[in-house]
Parts: C-alpha cells; sequence; structure tokens
C-alpha cells in the first residue's frame, strides 16, 4: 500500500513538473526569437551607418551666408516672372520616400536596448527555473539544460553595455547611437588595424553573442528531446 502510494505521489509530482516546465519552454522559445529580432535590428542599424545610408543631421552641410543670398535671389526671380512656365515638382524616388533619418534610428537603438536587456535576463532566468525545476522532478537531461543555462549566462554577460560603468575598459555587445555615430566618424580613414578592430567591436562580437543565444537554445531543445525519451522508458 505504501509503495503504491508513493508511485502516485511520484508521478503527480513529475505531472506537476512537466506542466510547468512546459510553461518555461513556451516563454523560452519566444523570448528567444524576441532576442533574436532585436539582435539582427541592432547590427542593420550599425551597416546602416557604416555604410553611410543612415548620416547624421549634423553632418549635413552649411551654407554660407552668400549662397544663401544667391538662392533667396534665384527664387525671387523665378516667382516674379509671370511668363516662365511653372517646372512641375520633382518626383520623389523610392529610397527618398523609405529613407531612414539618424533620429528615426536613434529612437529604434534605445528601444532595441531596452527590449534585449529586459529579454536577456527573463531568458537567462527562465533557463535557471527548468534547470531548477529538471533538478526537482528528476526528468533527465540535465546535462544539456546545465549547459544551456551557463552558455544563456554568458550571453547576457557578454550583451550588456559595461562601457556605461567602465569606459574603455571592458565593452559589451550592445551600444548607443552615440557611441555608433562616433566610432563609425572615428573609423573613417583609419589604418588597417583600427578598421579590423572596429569591425570585431560591432560585428564580431555581435556574432560571438549571437552563436552564445544560438547554441543556448539547441541544448535547451536537447534537453527537451531527452526529457521525453526519459519518460517514455518510465
Amino acid at each position: 500500500m505504501n509503495e503504491n502510494q508513493t508511485k502516485e505521489t511520484s508521478l503527480v509530482d513529475t505531472t506537476d513538473c512537466l506542466e510547468a516546465v512546459g510553461v518555461f519552454r513556451g516563454w523560452k522559445n519566444f523570448l528567444f526569437i524576441v532576442t533574436f529580432v532585436c539582435l539582427l535590428l541592432l547590427q542593420a542599424s550599425f551597416w546602416a551607418v557604416q555604410t553611410g545610408y543612415v548620416k547624421p543631421a549634423c553632418d549635413a552641410p552649411a551654407v554660407d551666408a552668400k549662397d544663401s543670398a544667391t538662392i533667396k535671389a534665384a527664387a525671387e526671380k523665378v516667382a516674379v516672372d509671370p511668363n516662365q512656365p511653372a517646372k512641375a515638382a520633382p518626383k520623389q524616388s523610392i529610397c527618398s520616400l523609405f529613407k531612414i533619418t539618424f533620429d528615426c534610428l536613434t529612437w529604434l537603438i534605445r528601444f532595441v536596448d531596452f527590449v534585449l536587456i529586459l529579454t536577456a535576463i527573463l531568458y537567462c532566468l527562465t533557463m535557471l527555473f527548468i534547470l531548477k525545476v529538471s533538478l526537482l522532478g528528476r526528468l533527465g537531461g540535465i546535462n544539456h539544460i546545465a549547459r544551456a543555462f551557463f552558455l544563456s549566462l554568458a550571453f547576457v554577460v557578454l550583451l550588456m553595455p559595461w562601457q556605461k560603468f567602465f569606459g574603455c575598459v571592458v565593452a559589451g555587445a550592445m551600444y548607443t547611437p552615440s557611441e555608433l555615430q562616433s566610432a563609425c566618424a572615428k573609423a573613417e580613414g583609419c589604418n588597417i588595424f583600427a578598421t579590423i578592430l572596429h569591425y570585431l567591436r560591432f560585428t564580431g562580437y555581435w556574432l560571438l553573442v549571437l552563436l552564445l543565444l544560438i547554441f543556448s537554445q539547441i541544448r535547451s531543445g536537447r534537453w527537451a528531446k531527452a526529457t521525453l525519451r526519459r519518460l517514455e522508458v518510465i
């Protein structure tokens, strides 16, 4: 009788653990997708500024007083002369219609940074909760979920913008719009070594963080398969 009660209790505990793990798995996958998309947007922002597609407003050429006076006089002449046929307004190209300003890119980077910090921390905590539930419920696959947790922890550590607190001593994969603008401006006309460091900072570092996130997700997927295999055996 006691053995039957023990088996029933163990089965109920395992079922509860599986239900909890199912909730954590759903949130883990959702947070992974959001984090992955934010990382892609962050890298796209870098290439938009690096290639010159998005230029800061301060980079616009200044107009001298003589040039402005000449332009104003020509405009008045065209407006006063009624015999001149009216010129058609220039058509806007597709590129000009979808031209992104640096102000919009600044808003995008700040929003992505906020979402990245939030989702990365929640993703790591979700891995921790799954590890604890797996240990308590003896669901199996501890090797995979433990590796997934430490990979997610390394992902969070390398992602954080440590340069805001420690200056040039250590930097994270995240960056602010002012940092991106300053780095891209300094990279122009630099030597090969400085250019390589520039791309390693904004592309190589980003790739390392992205791989940590992907490997963590793959390890958690292997944990799920190992758990189902163990329960089928039981």
